[in-house]
């Protein structure tokens, strides 16, 4: 064990993968609903291997906190920059509120608490549930005027508090949202009428009679049948054949054709008669419905050897950005292709009629390879399959930013500035944003973008736990029960306050409007509380704007409340 606690101290990035290892595991471990979540697991197990005091420089955990905050930034840049214009500006509105009262009551009770600014980093933190507060305080405390020695006991107390509070502000928010929430806007009962109601609405086309869109994601079909319903007594041509799927509410396509025993490929004026066969191509639950006006399904392994193609877009293209999955789907490029999946900020939405696209939304599309390439020409840019981050992109990015919040204002003495940490976020925001508008550049894939968020926050919580470790029980004990209860507080008023503001003020549907609250606070596990209570997928159009702002605000909190407590 000696030779072991040594081998620690001599190597302290042995002893960083150690954490990170178990508290990984840690924090996939659920007791019903319950969970700790990789960070906080992450935080108590540094703490704990903190214990054998191993000394880590400053530099590891700094790297690997930039590295964060930039991939965050990329992330939500695009939803965050369209967002400021058009239809997203009322949530943009509600979301900066909510993160003002998520601000402003941690504050007062911080004040009333006469807790320093370390106690006051460490509350937001644990409260709103936004880990990387802890780095962006902790360098904003470092530009203070004040002791080396007392910003060193402030920004130590900061992993103390946000453990303290974290548990309760990663629970009570999802109970509060997916309970109580419902419970305010008129009960359960009434919240899930009017969200089935609304996905009603949703999912009616304005353009066609066709209901094919649908909220969960189901998969694209391809079957082949042989002709021998009464319908092609006399013959039809495919454009014939498609019209009438859709009169018949499917929008479904003739791909392949086997006629006189020739194999064809699918033209709108190729006519159809008895005894042929043809590869009807959709969502699954339309295909399999249409054998009995067609003829009887085969097995023609010849006729169905043909490439499919799926393949995610970047919706770059200034008149897509703007339309509503309906009218997309109306638009002659889009013939054959079904829109399998859509994507913002990490989140999947409904695939519905009055689905609105924003420029940054990655969708996914299946059909005929010259059919998907054509409407890939008329979306966006094609992220095609590969493993290559862009890291000229990346560490230009992260230096740039970083330089811009290193320079310092002093305002009535008081030295303001973004701080690295908070220039990396805007570099990833705006950056993000232009790779949006230009993708041919700056190509992180999603995986890589995964594992820069957690890997590079986990890191950084690693280290802050092992270097706090031996303080941290002292300093526990030192906070006492009160941190907690000012953390049910920080939790819940803002949260209570969100939720009537978004019913009364905004004017949000109940759905929407809870959507909205979860967004705000970047909670993604109240947003799945939310989802489940109401068996419904539409709270999910009111998280992804919101929590582009949400993720943006809260994070440069950590530099204004060490600010507003000094």
């Amino acid at each position: 064990m000696d030779w072991l606690i040594e081998t620690l101290r001599s190597n302290p990035a042995l002893a960083v993968f150690l954490v990170i290892g178990i508290g990984f595991w840690i924090g996939q471990l659920k007791y019903k609903s319950f969970s700790l979540g990789t960070v906080t697991s992450v935080l108590l197990v540094g703490v704990l291997v903190g214990q054998l005091d191993i000394p880590i420089s400053g530099p590891l955990k700094s790297v690997f906190f930039l590295l964060f905050l930039f991939a965050i930034g990329y992330s939500v840049g695009p939803q965050f920059f369209q967002a400021l214009k058009g239809d997203g500006l009322k949530q943009v509105g509600f979301a900066v509120v909510v993160c003002l009262l998520c601000l402003i009551v941690p504050f007062i009770c911080a004040k009333v608490m006469g807790y320093n600014p370390g106690e006051a980093v460490g509350l937001l933190a644990g409260a709103q549930t936004i880990s990387a507060v802890i780095g962006v305080g902790s360098n904003t405390i470092n530009t203070l005027s004040a002791s080396a020695a007392e910003k060193q006991a402030w920004i130590s107390i900061i992993p103390v508090c946000y453990a303290v509070c974290y548990v309760f502000g990663t629970i009570g928010s999802a109970y509060l949202l997916g309970n109580l929430g419902p419970k305010m806007l008129g009960g359960l009962a009434k919240v899930r009428e009017q969200t089935a109601e609304l996905a009603r609405k949703m999912n009616q086309s304005t353009l066609s009679d066709d209901p094919g869109f649908i909220i969960a994601n189901r998969p694209v079909a391809f079957r082949a049948y042989k002709v021998s319903a009464d319908f092609f007594s006399t013959p039809k041509t495919i454009e014939e054949i498609e019209s009438h799927l859709m009169s018949m509410g499917r929008r479904l396509f003739v791909e392949r054709v086997r006629s006189n025993g020739n194999l064809l490929d699918a033209t709108p004026e190729l006519s159809i008669s008895k005894g042929d066969e043809i590869v009807l191509s959709g969502r699954r639950q339309y295909v399999i419905e249409d054998e009995s006006w067609i003829g009887d399904e085969v097995n023609d392994a010849e006729l169905l050897n043909f490439p499919v193609m799926k393949l995610g877009i970047i919706i770059s293209k200034k008149y897509v950005a703007g339309m509503t999955i309906d009218r997309l789907r109306a638009q002659k490029f889009m013939y054959g292709v079904v829109i399998d999946s859509i994507t913002r900020s990490g989140v999947e939405l409904p695939v519905m009629a009055q689905t609105k696209l924003m420029a940054g939304d990655y969708i996914t599309i299946v059909g005929m390879e010259r059919e998907v390439e054509n409407a890939v020409k008329n979306i966006g840019y094609a992220e095609r399959k590969s493993t290559k981050t862009d890291l000229i992109f990346v560490g230009l990015g992260i230096f740039l930013g970083g330089i811009i919040g290193a320079l310092t204002v002093h305002l009535g003495g008081v030295p303001i500035s973004l701080s690295t940490s908070g220039g990396a976020l805007i570099a990833g925001l705006l950056l993000g944003w232009l790779r949006s508008k230009r993708p041919t550049f700056g190509f992180i894939p999603q995986q890589s973008v995964w594992l820069l968020n957690n890997l590079g926050l986990n890191t950084f919580i690693a280290v802050i736990g092992i270097t706090s470790g031996p303080t941290f029980i002292s300093g526990l004990k030192e906070e006492g029960f009160m941190l907690f209860f000012m953390g049910v507080l920080a939790t819940s008023l803002p949260l209570i306050i969100s939720i009537f503001l978004g019913a009364k003020l905004f004017k949000f549907h109940p759905a929407i409007n809870l959507g909205c609250c979860a967004g705000s606070r970047t909670t993604t596990a109240a947003l799945g509380a939310i989802q489940e209570q109401l068996g419904s997928t539409i709270p999910a159009m009111g998280y992804t704007v919101t929590y582009a702002i949400g993720n943006t605000l809260l994070i440069l909190w950590g530099v204004a409340i060490v600010l507003m407590m000094a």
